[in-house]
C-alpha cells in the first residue's frame, strides 16, 4: 500500500480542490490521492498554524504534503521566505501548482528526503510529521533539525498525544535542551523547540 511518504506515488490520480481559511487569510488548494489528508485540511495542522507566534526571515515547511502549513505563513508573513520540501513528488507537483494557483510570491517548493536536498538556515521550522513512518524515520530529522536553523531559531511540530507527544518532548529536550508545549487542543500538541546560540547537533 502507498503512504503519503512515498516518493513517487503510483496510485491513479484524484485531484480535488479543497478551501482553507485562517485569520483573514484565504487559500485555494489542489490536492490529490496519495498526499496527506487530501480531503480537508487536517486539523492538527490547522492547530499548529493558528498557535504560532508571529514568525520572519526564512521558514522551510518540513513534509509539505500539498503545502497548507507553509502557504499559509507565506501569506500571513508576506516579509519572509518560506522553502516546502516532500519527499513525495507528487505533493511538491501540488504546492507548485496551489503558489502559483494563489499568487504567492515569497514561497517556493521542492523534493527532499528529509532535510537532503535543503540548504541553508532558517528562523523557524515547522511540521506536521509523518508519525506513522515511525520514530526511527522522524527521530533524525528531529535530530537533524537543529543543524539547519540560526542560533535562536525554533522548531515547531504538531504531534497528538496518542501518537508520542510525550515521549517526543523527551527527544526533543534531548536534542536542544529545551522543549516547550505552547498549546494543546483536541489531543493534538503543539511543540517549540529554540536552538541555544552555540549549539549543533
Amino acid at each position: 500500500m502507498e503512504h503519503y511518504y512515498t516518493q513517487n506515488p503510483q496510485s491513479p490520480r484524484d485531484i480535488k480542490s479543497i478551501s482553507f481559511k485562517i485569520k483573514d487569510m484565504f487559500l485555494e488548494l489542489y490536492t490529490d490521492s496519495s498526499v496527506f489528508s487530501k480531503t480537508k485540511v487536517d486539523y492538527g495542522s490547522e492547530i499548529l498554524i493558528k498557535s504560532l507566534p508571529e514568525l520572519s526571515g526564512n521558514i522551510l515547511d518540513l513534509g509539505c504534503g500539498y503545502g497548507v502549513i507553509g502557504l499559509s505563513l507565506a501569506k500571513l508573513y508576506p516579509e519572509s521566505q518560506v522553502t516546502l520540501v516532500d519527499i513525495n513528488q507528487r505533493a511538491v507537483e501540488l504546492t507548485l501548482r496551489n503558489i502559483e494557483r494563489n499568487q504567492i510570491k515569497n514561497a517556493n517548493a521542492h523534493v527532499s528526503n528529509g532535510f537532503q536536498q535543503v540548504d541553508g538556515l532558517f528562523n523557524t521550522i515547522v511540521s506536521n510529521p509523518p508519525i506513522r513512518a515511525g520514530k526511527n524515520i522522524i527521530y533524525p530529522l528531529f535530530e537533524q533539525s537543529i543543524n539547519y536553523l540560526h542560533p535562536g531559531g525554533s522548531l515547531y511540530l504538531v504531534i497528538q498525544k496518542r501518537q508520542g507527544a510525550k515521549s517526543a518532548v523527551a527527544k526533543l529536550q534531548s536534542i536542544f535542551g529545551n522543549c516547550r508545549v505552547i498549546y494543546k487542543q483536541g489531543g493534538y500538541w503543539i511543540l517549540e523547540s529554540t536552538k541555544i546560540s552555540a549549539q549543533s547537533g
